[in-house]
Protein backbone atom coordinates (compact mmCIF):
# COMPACT_ATOMS: atom_id res chain seq x y z
CA UNK A 1 0.00 0.00 0.00
CA UNK A 2 1.55 3.34 -1.03
CA UNK A 3 1.42 6.55 1.00
CA UNK A 4 2.19 8.93 -1.87
CA UNK A 5 -0.27 9.83 -4.59
CA UNK A 6 1.53 9.80 -7.92
CA UNK A 7 0.27 9.38 -11.45
CA UNK A 8 -0.01 5.66 -10.75
CA UNK A 9 -2.48 6.31 -7.93
CA UNK A 10 -3.17 4.62 -4.60
CA UNK A 11 -5.19 1.45 -4.25
CA UNK A 12 -7.96 1.30 -1.71
CA UNK A 13 -9.04 -1.74 0.31
CA UNK A 14 -11.55 -2.59 -2.43
CA UNK A 15 -8.93 -2.55 -5.15
CA UNK A 16 -9.91 0.81 -6.61
CA UNK A 17 -7.24 3.22 -7.74
CA UNK A 18 -7.32 6.91 -6.89
CA UNK A 19 -5.37 8.97 -9.37
CA UNK A 20 -3.81 12.31 -8.64
CA UNK A 21 -0.64 14.23 -7.97
CA UNK A 22 -1.21 15.35 -4.39
CA UNK A 23 0.11 13.46 -1.38
CA UNK A 24 -2.34 13.01 1.49
CA UNK A 25 -1.17 9.85 3.27
CA UNK A 26 -3.02 10.51 6.55
CA UNK A 27 -6.30 11.12 4.75
CA UNK A 28 -5.78 8.01 2.66
CA UNK A 29 -5.25 5.93 5.80
CA UNK A 30 -8.40 7.41 7.36
CA UNK A 31 -10.44 6.34 4.35
CA UNK A 32 -8.95 2.85 4.54
CA UNK A 33 -9.87 2.63 8.22
CA UNK A 34 -13.47 3.66 7.48
CA UNK A 35 -13.81 1.13 4.67
CA UNK A 36 -12.31 -1.61 6.83
CA UNK A 37 -14.58 -0.93 9.80
CA UNK A 38 -17.60 -0.82 7.51
CA UNK A 39 -17.00 -4.54 6.94
CA UNK A 40 -16.55 -5.19 10.68
CA UNK A 41 -19.56 -3.72 12.51
CA UNK A 42 -18.52 -5.60 15.64
CA UNK A 43 -15.48 -3.30 15.82
CA UNK A 44 -11.73 -3.85 15.68
CA UNK A 45 -8.70 -3.20 17.83
CA UNK A 46 -6.12 -0.80 16.39
CA UNK A 47 -3.69 -3.72 16.24
CA UNK A 48 -6.22 -5.71 14.19
CA UNK A 49 -6.68 -2.78 11.79
CA UNK A 50 -2.92 -2.50 11.38
CA UNK A 51 -2.62 -6.20 10.54
CA UNK A 52 -5.56 -6.12 8.12
CA UNK A 53 -4.21 -3.05 6.30
CA UNK A 54 -0.55 -4.06 6.39
CA UNK A 55 0.38 -0.98 8.42
CA UNK A 56 2.28 -0.44 11.63
CA UNK A 57 0.44 0.20 14.88
CA UNK A 58 2.10 3.60 15.19
CA UNK A 59 0.92 4.65 11.72
CA UNK A 60 -2.72 4.11 12.53
CA UNK A 61 -2.93 4.93 16.22
CA UNK A 62 -2.73 8.73 15.88
CA UNK A 63 -5.21 8.75 13.03
CA UNK A 64 -7.68 6.61 14.97
CA UNK A 65 -7.41 8.92 17.99
CA UNK A 66 -8.07 12.01 15.85
CA UNK A 67 -11.08 10.30 14.24
CA UNK A 68 -12.36 9.37 17.71
CA UNK A 69 -11.99 12.97 18.94
CA UNK A 70 -13.94 14.14 15.87
CA UNK A 71 -16.66 11.56 16.77
CA UNK A 72 -16.31 9.56 13.55
CA UNK A 73 -15.16 6.55 15.59
CA UNK A 74 -16.01 5.39 19.09
CA UNK A 75 -14.11 3.01 21.36
CA UNK A 76 -15.92 0.39 23.39
CA UNK A 77 -15.21 0.80 27.11
CA UNK A 78 -15.45 -2.98 27.44
CA UNK A 79 -13.06 -4.36 24.82
CA UNK A 80 -11.34 -1.24 23.34
CA UNK A 81 -12.64 -2.05 19.87
CA UNK A 82 -13.34 0.88 17.59
CA UNK A 83 -16.57 1.20 15.61
CA UNK A 84 -17.89 3.70 13.09
CA UNK A 85 -20.40 6.15 14.62
CA UNK A 86 -23.71 7.41 13.29
CA UNK A 87 -22.04 10.72 12.44
CA UNK A 88 -21.31 9.34 8.98
CA UNK A 89 -24.99 8.56 8.52
CA UNK A 90 -25.99 12.02 9.71
CA UNK A 91 -23.61 13.69 7.27
CA UNK A 92 -24.70 11.43 4.43
CA UNK A 93 -28.35 12.30 5.04
CA UNK A 94 -27.61 16.03 5.18
CA UNK A 95 -25.23 16.11 2.22
CA UNK A 96 -27.16 13.89 -0.20
CA UNK A 97 -30.78 13.64 -1.40
CA UNK A 98 -31.30 10.81 1.12
CA UNK A 99 -33.00 13.02 3.71
CA UNK A 100 -35.64 14.32 1.30
CA UNK A 101 -36.03 10.87 -0.22
CA UNK A 102 -36.56 9.05 3.07
CA UNK A 103 -38.80 11.81 4.44
CA UNK A 104 -41.13 11.29 1.48
CA UNK A 105 -40.79 7.51 1.38
CA UNK A 106 -41.01 6.35 4.99
CA UNK A 107 -44.68 7.19 5.68
CA UNK A 108 -45.63 5.57 2.37
CA UNK A 109 -43.47 2.54 3.16
CA UNK A 110 -45.21 2.12 6.51
CA UNK A 111 -48.59 2.20 4.79
CA UNK A 112 -47.34 -0.20 2.11
CA UNK A 113 -46.10 -2.75 4.64
CA UNK A 114 -49.39 -2.55 6.52
CA UNK A 115 -51.59 -2.88 3.43
CA UNK A 116 -49.60 -5.65 1.78
CA UNK A 117 -48.50 -7.51 4.90
CA UNK A 118 -44.91 -7.65 3.65
CA UNK A 119 -41.68 -5.82 4.40
CA UNK A 120 -40.19 -3.35 1.93
CA UNK A 121 -36.88 -1.56 1.49
CA UNK A 122 -35.57 1.49 -0.38
CA UNK A 123 -32.37 1.13 -2.40
CA UNK A 124 -30.10 3.76 -3.96
CA UNK A 125 -26.93 3.46 -6.02
CA UNK A 126 -23.67 3.60 -4.11
CA UNK A 127 -20.61 3.19 -6.33
CA UNK A 128 -20.99 -0.11 -8.13
CA UNK A 129 -23.65 -1.55 -5.82
CA UNK A 130 -27.05 -0.86 -4.33
CA UNK A 131 -27.43 0.41 -0.77
CA UNK A 132 -30.47 -0.04 1.48
CA UNK A 133 -31.16 3.38 3.05
CA UNK A 134 -34.58 2.66 4.56
CA UNK A 135 -36.75 -0.32 5.35
CA UNK A 136 -40.11 -1.14 6.88
CA UNK A 137 -40.74 -4.55 8.36
CA UNK A 138 -43.82 -6.66 7.96
CA UNK A 139 -46.20 -5.73 10.82
CA UNK A 140 -47.27 -9.38 11.15
CA UNK A 141 -45.70 -12.25 13.04
CA UNK A 142 -43.48 -13.47 10.20
CA UNK A 143 -41.66 -11.88 7.33
CA UNK A 144 -38.42 -11.33 5.47
CA UNK A 145 -36.46 -8.06 5.49
CA UNK A 146 -33.05 -6.70 4.56
CA UNK A 147 -31.12 -4.70 7.12
CA UNK A 148 -30.56 -1.00 6.62
CA UNK A 149 -27.10 -0.35 5.19
CA UNK A 150 -27.00 -3.68 3.38
CA UNK A 151 -25.06 -3.72 0.11
CA UNK A 152 -26.89 -5.26 -2.86
CA UNK A 153 -25.54 -6.73 -6.09
CA UNK A 154 -26.46 -4.10 -8.65
CA UNK A 155 -26.61 -6.61 -11.53
CA UNK A 156 -28.18 -9.70 -9.97
CA UNK A 157 -30.76 -8.08 -7.69
CA UNK A 158 -34.27 -6.97 -8.52
CA UNK A 159 -33.63 -3.48 -7.12
CA UNK A 160 -30.39 -3.23 -9.07
CA UNK A 161 -32.08 -4.09 -12.36
CA UNK A 162 -34.59 -1.30 -11.80
CA UNK A 163 -31.92 1.25 -10.87
CA UNK A 164 -29.85 0.35 -13.92
CA UNK A 165 -32.82 0.25 -16.29
CA UNK A 166 -33.87 3.80 -15.47
CA UNK A 167 -30.39 5.31 -15.14
CA UNK A 168 -28.99 7.54 -17.88
CA UNK A 169 -26.68 5.61 -20.27
CA UNK A 170 -23.50 7.39 -19.12
CA UNK A 171 -24.36 6.84 -15.46
CA UNK A 172 -25.17 3.19 -16.15
CA UNK A 173 -21.81 2.65 -17.80
CA UNK A 174 -19.98 4.15 -14.81
CA UNK A 175 -21.93 1.98 -12.38
CA UNK A 176 -21.11 -1.17 -14.33
CA UNK A 177 -17.44 -0.21 -14.56
CA UNK A 178 -17.34 0.16 -10.78
CA UNK A 179 -19.24 -3.08 -10.26
CA UNK A 180 -16.75 -4.97 -12.44
CA UNK A 181 -13.82 -3.45 -10.54
CA UNK A 182 -15.33 -4.34 -7.16
CA UNK A 183 -16.40 -7.86 -8.15
CA UNK A 184 -13.27 -8.64 -10.14
CA UNK A 185 -15.19 -10.10 -13.07
CA UNK A 186 -16.67 -9.05 -16.37
CA UNK A 187 -20.40 -8.42 -16.70
CA UNK A 188 -22.28 -9.75 -19.74
CA UNK A 189 -23.49 -6.36 -20.87
CA UNK A 190 -25.26 -7.68 -23.97
CA UNK A 191 -27.54 -9.94 -21.96
CA UNK A 192 -27.91 -7.29 -19.28
CA UNK A 193 -28.99 -4.71 -21.87
CA UNK A 194 -31.79 -7.02 -23.00
CA UNK A 195 -32.93 -7.53 -19.39
CA UNK A 196 -32.89 -3.81 -18.71
CA UNK A 197 -34.83 -3.03 -21.88
CA UNK A 198 -37.57 -5.38 -20.70
CA UNK A 199 -37.63 -3.78 -17.25
CA UNK A 200 -37.79 -0.32 -18.77
CA UNK A 201 -40.61 -1.26 -21.11
CA UNK A 202 -42.65 -2.92 -18.33
CA UNK A 203 -41.85 -0.20 -15.81
CA UNK A 204 -40.88 -2.58 -13.00
CA UNK A 205 -39.13 -5.87 -12.19
CA UNK A 206 -40.67 -8.99 -10.68
CA UNK A 207 -38.66 -12.16 -10.21
CA UNK A 208 -37.96 -15.00 -7.86
CA UNK A 209 -35.23 -14.11 -5.43
CA UNK A 210 -31.86 -15.42 -6.66
CA UNK A 211 -30.83 -15.95 -3.02
CA UNK A 212 -33.82 -16.81 -0.82
CA UNK A 213 -36.20 -19.67 -1.59
CA UNK A 214 -39.89 -18.78 -1.34
CA UNK A 215 -39.33 -15.04 -1.88
CA UNK A 216 -40.47 -13.12 -4.96
CA UNK A 217 -38.91 -9.69 -5.35
CA UNK A 218 -41.04 -6.88 -6.76
CA UNK A 219 -39.40 -3.51 -7.45
CA UNK A 220 -40.50 -0.16 -8.87
CA UNK A 221 -38.50 3.01 -9.51
CA UNK A 222 -38.88 6.23 -7.54
CA UNK A 223 -38.37 9.37 -9.61
CA UNK A 224 -37.45 12.88 -8.58
CA UNK A 225 -37.74 16.32 -10.10
CA UNK A 226 -36.66 16.24 -13.75
CA UNK A 227 -37.36 12.53 -14.08
CA UNK A 228 -34.14 11.19 -12.56
CA UNK A 229 -34.47 7.75 -10.97
CA UNK A 230 -33.57 8.34 -7.33
CA UNK A 231 -34.23 4.91 -5.84
CA UNK A 232 -35.92 1.56 -6.15
CA UNK A 233 -38.62 0.51 -3.70
CA UNK A 234 -38.76 -3.26 -3.35
CA UNK A 235 -41.01 -5.80 -1.68
CA UNK A 236 -39.36 -9.16 -0.95
CA UNK A 237 -42.69 -11.00 -1.06
CA UNK A 238 -42.61 -13.98 1.27
CA UNK A 239 -45.30 -16.46 0.28
CA UNK A 240 -46.49 -18.64 3.15
CA UNK A 241 -47.04 -22.37 2.62
CA UNK A 242 -50.56 -22.26 4.04
CA UNK A 243 -51.50 -19.28 1.87
CA UNK A 244 -52.43 -17.22 4.92
CA UNK A 245 -51.32 -13.92 3.42
CA UNK A 246 -54.29 -11.71 2.57
CA UNK A 247 -52.69 -9.99 -0.43
CA UNK A 248 -51.42 -11.91 -3.43
CA UNK A 249 -48.46 -10.93 -5.61
CA UNK A 250 -50.52 -9.20 -8.37
CA UNK A 251 -52.26 -7.02 -5.79
CA UNK A 252 -49.00 -6.29 -4.00
CA UNK A 253 -47.43 -5.19 -7.28
CA UNK A 254 -50.28 -2.79 -7.98
CA UNK A 255 -50.13 -1.29 -4.49
CA UNK A 256 -46.35 -0.90 -4.83
CA UNK A 257 -46.80 0.87 -8.17
CA UNK A 258 -49.26 3.32 -6.61
CA UNK A 259 -46.95 3.86 -3.64
CA UNK A 260 -43.90 4.72 -5.75
CA UNK A 261 -46.03 7.06 -7.87
CA UNK A 262 -47.07 9.00 -4.77
CA UNK A 263 -43.51 9.17 -3.46
CA UNK A 264 -42.31 10.41 -6.85
CA UNK A 265 -44.98 13.11 -6.90
CA UNK A 266 -43.87 14.30 -3.46
CA UNK A 267 -40.32 14.55 -4.80
CA UNK A 268 -41.47 16.83 -7.62
CA UNK A 269 -41.76 14.29 -10.40
CA UNK A 270 -44.21 14.85 -13.22
CA UNK A 271 -45.21 12.05 -15.57
CA UNK A 272 -44.11 14.08 -18.58
CA UNK A 273 -40.60 14.82 -17.28
CA UNK A 274 -37.84 14.12 -19.78
CA UNK A 275 -36.41 11.25 -17.79
CA UNK A 276 -39.69 9.72 -16.72
CA UNK A 277 -38.88 6.20 -17.88
CA UNK A 278 -40.48 6.33 -21.28
CA UNK A 279 -39.42 3.30 -23.36
CA UNK A 280 -36.30 3.98 -25.33
CA UNK A 281 -32.73 3.02 -26.04
CA UNK A 282 -30.55 1.93 -23.18
CA UNK A 283 -27.39 2.92 -24.99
Amino acid sequence: MRDDMTGDGVKTSEGRTRKGNYAAPALDKAFLIIELLASHPEGMLVSEMATALGRSLGELFRIVVVMEEARYLEKSPIDDRYRVTYKFLDIAYRATPARQLTAAALPEMQSLALNVGQSCHLVVIEGGAGLVIAREENPGTRGFALRMGASIDIVASCSGKVLLAFAAPAQRARILDRAEAAQGRRIDRVQLAADLERVRMEGYELRESPITRGVTDISYPVFGFGGDCMAALTIPFLETIDGSQEVAIPQARQILAETTARISQQLGHRGDDAGSALPGSLG
